[in-house]
Order: structure tokens, then sequence, then C-alpha cells
């Protein structure tokens, strides 16, 4: 009764009330090849305790990056998380409080999303922030359909440099809309020039820092060419880390910028949840997405907080809203904002120029192995790197030593792409010299 309080007779008076005869009737509109045939290989009932022991041995086969050695990242980050972020962001006030449409009686929640937009405008070099997106993706997504709102027009040009996912998503969410995606295959040199593919129907064009090999480059000579071509110009950060070491994407002259907030305050999680960070030129503010939080004062001139601008299609007519997200990851949010204001501005900076001299040491280390070639010169705390076989192979026997060694590139971008020997390592301040020994030895023994 705990988990299924309701009885056979409350189920059966249910589908009698909605005018159907089994709960299977409720799933018609989903295609047969779509639904699962069967019985999950579950126990029908069980005690707290005999769940607790059956999940506990699941989530032990599990090997997480911080069990072993793990070079992971494209697009996943792990950090150090200071005690005190869960700590505080477990307090009830925060863990249950919900979308804050009553500001007379959520101004602490409205308080923390305006303190997380102040933070994502400084470190993104931008006007105005959002109260966050559901992750980096979507808001690249997001960021896509905001550009054709601008310019009125309709195509997007996604550089090679943006992450696979990134540019999927984008493609799934604008699919039925009048947008033209003009995807560029993988930029795995860092040469890619996109300013002479700039045309009068060019509504933006999407580029990422760091991009998805690690190369960091200067996008400015692009922002003016989009800027005399009446296009926008959107940057993509995936590692929000190295906005304490590289020129934001704001002094480039980016007209948007999207975000994954994932590596401060939030763990990688398998996966999710995070968080998108969304920020933007001031004469735009009025075609974000999502929602923003404004400070104002109150009938007594004390200083005080409230939803400024929240033109989704909960709010207003669905026809003229900007977005149909239709919340922010609050909790998210709230983590990255106090991992960063425990950091502050100088222990950001130091965070970032602790994750590249990592980087720096075990691409040096790397080229020393017989076998392996490093792509890049110019990176942040990500690289590519090509090696003498298989990444795929190299990768699982290395797992197989308890090494995450890092991502191959054709787990992003399948077997079809010719980036079969490619892999993606990545370092934090969390890499220890020991952890690059074991890379390197375990390299130069798989691929002899």
């Amino acid at each position: 009764m705990r988990y299924l309080p309701l009885t056979d007779n409350d189920r059966a008076d249910m589908l009698s009330a909605i005018g159907v005869r089994s709960v299977d009737e409720l799933f018609v509109d989903v295609p047969e090849a779509a639904r699962f045939d069967g019985d999950f290989d579950l126990s029908d009932h069980m005690a707290e305790y005999q769940v607790e022991a059956k999940i506990a041995a699941l989530a032990g086969r599990n090997v997480s990056t911080a069990d072993v050695p793990s070079f992971l990242g494209a697009g996943a980050y792990r950090h150090h998380i200071p005690a005190s972020v869960d700590h505080l962001v477990q307090r009830g006030e925060f863990l249950t409080s919900y979308t804050p449409y009553q500001p007379e009686i959520s101004q602490g929640t409205l308080q923390a999303l305006f303190e997380f937009q102040t933070m994502v405008a400084l470190i993104t070099g931008m006007d105005v922030a959002n109260a966050s997106m559901y992750d980096g993706a979507t808001s690249c997504a997001e960021a896509v359909l905001m550009a054709q709102r601008v310019t009125r027009r309709n195509k997007a040009i996604i550089s090679g440099g943006v992450h696979p996912h990134y540019r999927e998503v984008t493609e799934t969410q604008s699919r039925y809309l009048d947008i033209e995606i003009d995807a560029r295959p993988p930029d795995l040199g860092g040469l890619e020039e996109l300013a002479g593919d700039i045309g009068e129907d060019t509504a933006c064009v999407v580029v990422q820092n760091p991009g998805v090999f690690g190369h960091v480059r200067d996008f400015g000579p692009l922002a003016d060419a989009c800027r005399a071509a009446g296009a926008l110009l959107v940057v993509v950060v995936t590692e929000a880390v190295s906005l304490g070491a590289v020129r934001s994407p704001g002094e480039m002259g980016a007209d948007i910028v999207v975000a994954e907030g994932q590596s401060l305050g939030n763990a990688q999680g398998f996966g999710g949840p995070y968080v998108g960070l969304f920020a933007a030129r001031e004469k735009y503010v009025r075609q974000m997405p999502g929602r923003l939080a404004g400070e104002t004062v109150d009938e007594d001139g004390r200083r005080g907080w409230v939803l400024t601008l929240s033109t989704r299609e909960q709010h207003i007519r669905r026809e003229k809203a900007t977005s149909n997200i239709c919340t922010n990851s609050g909790l998210c949010a709230l983590a990255f904002t106090i991992h960063l204001s425990l950091l502050g501005e100088d222990g950001f900076r130091k965070l970032a120029a602790l994750n590249h001299a990592h980087a720096v040491a075990l691409a040096s280390r790397l080229e020393s192995v017989a076998g392996v070639e490093v792509l890049s010169d110019t990176f942040f705390n990500e690289f590519a790197i090509r090696l003498s076989g298989s990444a795929r192979e190299a990768v699982d026997a290395l797992a197989a030593r308890d090494i995450l060694a890092g991502v191959p590139a054709s787990r992003l971008y399948g077997s079809d792409a010719g980036l079969d020997d490619i892999l993606l390592v990545a370092v934090s301040e969390l890499t220890r010299d020991e952890d690059m020994d074991a890379l390197c030895s375990g390299l130069t023994e798989v691929l002899a």
C-alpha cells in the first residue's frame, strides 16, 4: 500500500469513468513496435530492506569516475564539489521549493535565481541571462529558434566543432519548423572557416569554444562577419570552468551564449540532471526563452525580486510564446550558484588554471607514448588524440584494467565518420599524476 495505494476496485472505477476497459487501451496511440510486450524481470513485491539491498547490488556493478582513473569528458566533467553545496541545496526551503509564481512568498528562490543570472552574465561576458534551461543541448536549440525570431531568417549554420548531441537536439527541435540546419562535418583540425558561407538567409552561426575536439579559438572575426551580414553568432560552451581562463564569448562579440553548467555544483550523475545556461545581449531580451528574475522595490521601498519576463506558453498565448520549456533547473541552478559563490572570482580563475595545467601535463606525457598523436596545441582541459589502432578497442581494453581512458569519437559520430582512431581525453583538478601515469602505461601496452 505504501507504493501502490490503489486497489483493483479503485482502478476499475477510474477506467470506467474515462470509458476504457483496460489500462492497455490508454496506450493505443503508441505504435505497436514501440511497446514492450512481455514481463520485466522484477519481483512482484519485496520488503523495503530487500529493495535497498537489491538496488545497492545493482548500483555496485557501475564503475564511476570517482572509483578509478578517469579521463571522460565530451560534455560531462568531474570536478570537486564542496560538501557545503550539497548541504545547502538539501535544506527544506530549497529542496522542496517550486516555481516562484507568488513573489510575496518566494523571495528566497527569486533572489537565488537573480544571483544565478548575474553570475552567468558575468562569466559569459553578456548583458543578461535567464533563470536557466534544461541543459546545454536544449539551450543550443532554443538559441537557434531565438535567432530566427530576431533576424526573421530561417537558416542556421552549425560548426563541425559543435558537440554532435547539441546538433542533434537542435535538428530534432527544428524538424517541423521553418528552419534549415546546415550542419558541417566534424572539425577535427580546428581550422574551419565559416565567414564566407554567411548569406542573406542566415539567421545564425553556431560555434563551440572550446570545440568538441578541444580546440580553443578566437571567434571575434567571425562575430564581425555575422554582424556585417545581419546574422547572429551563437557560442556554445560545454565546459563552464573554461570561462575562468578563456576569453569570454561576450568579449569576442557573441550575440547569444549557451552553456552546460554541470561542471559547477552538479555531479556527472550518469547523464543528469544538468543545468543549461543562456545569455544574450540586452537588446534581444524580449526574444529570450525561459524566464527572468528581476530586482524591484515593494510599496515601502524595500528591495525585492519578481519574475520580470516569463514569455512561456504557460503564461501567454501559445503562438506568442518564445519557448515551450516550462520550467528551469532550479535546484541545479542553485548548486551552480553556491559553488561559484564559494570559489569567488579568484578561486574560479585558479580552478580554471589548474585544469589547464593538468591538461598540458597530460598532453606532454602522451606525446612520448608510441602510437599516440596529440592533435591540438591549443586547448583547455580536454583534447583529441589519434591512436595507432581503434580508439573503441583501446578504451574497452583499458576499462577492463579499471582505467576510463576517454570517449572514442566514433561513439559520438558513429563508425562511418572515419574517426575510429580518435579519442577524446579530459582532465580536471582531481586528476592525479598517478592517474596520468596509469593512462600512459596502459596505452603503451594496448597499442604495442
